[in-house]
């Protein structure tokens, strides 16, 4: 016979939130279709290469809201991810109302490693929080914070304008103006590390490198299989016994 007896470690996963700016620069063309197109897709292979860890989705621009609180149901993150688009918030870049929104979503987390990836194409120029106490917030929670700033270096085709006629966007070369200083310096005070996005490519490097540098330990399972031989040990030693009683009454049986 066969015993099997297992073993399980089970170990915290992460608690990830992804604060994704959707202003309307989101739509510059440096990077193909557009930023917040090569962004949905290389933000949907992240949350496929994290089965065990719980995500959320905030959104931002010149206000923040929660499009999804940490989850470990991957459908509707993905799902979320999907119909991400511009136009639901008013103008503007909250980068502090982003990151505090993220923040907030991770306040009663109880994971072994809280982390906020930080994504904007901008400068902070809307809101009512202030981006470093927002930091501060973060640093206080012990909430790792990824900053990603997005777009080439030089000019981008960005939209300016509505046609009146068609109500399709107008695209112009603008300057690529992102604030690096502040993005680093919120890397910075909570331990995480900032990235630039010039390119798809670069964009999919840095979301793979985040993914490699927050490992999650996973369920272990430890089986054991033990083979039980002692049964037939047995059967043969009460062979003997009955062997040596038969002998004594008979062959070895005293006459005297």
């Amino acid at each position: 016979n066969v015993s099997v007896s297992s073993r399980t470690k089970t170990n915290k996963g992460i608690d990830i939130v992804m604060a994704i700016d959707v202003s309307a620069s989101m739509l510059a063309r440096d990077l193909k279709p557009n930023r917040l197109e090569a962004l949905k897709k290389v933000a949907t292979q992240f949350v496929n290469q994290r089965p065990n860890d719980r995500i959320g989705i905030v959104v931002y621009a010149g206000e923040s809201f929660t499009k999804t609180p940490i989850t470990s149901d991957k459908r509707i993150i993905r799902n979320t991810i999907s119909e991400l688009k511009w136009g639901e918030l008013e103008g503007g870049t909250a980068i502090g109302m982003g990151l505090g929104s993220a923040v907030n979503r991770l306040k009663e987390s109880k994971a072994k490693s809280k982390v906020i990836i930080l994504l904007t194409d901008g400068v902070n120029n809307a809101g009512f929080v202030d981006p470093k106490t927002a930091t501060e917030l973060a640093v206080g929670l012990g909430i790792k914070v990824y900053t990603i700033g997005l777009g080439t270096n030089g000019t981008a085709s960005f939209p300016y304008a509505k046609d009146p006629r068609t109500g399709q966007l107008l695209f112009r070369p603008s300057q690529v103006e992102i604030d690096e200083d502040l993005l680093k310096y919120i890397a910075e005070q909570t331990e995480g590390k900032y990235f630039r996005a010039t390119d798809n490519s670069k964009l999919e490097a840095i979301y793979n490198e985040i993914n490699k540098l927050e490992k999650t330990e996973i369920e272990e399972f430890k089986y054991y299989n033990y083979q039980e031989k002692y049964r037939l040990l047995v059967i043969l030693a009460g062979i003997f016994i009955l062997l040596e009683l038969l002998l004594k009454k008979t062959v070895f049986r005293s006459f005297i």
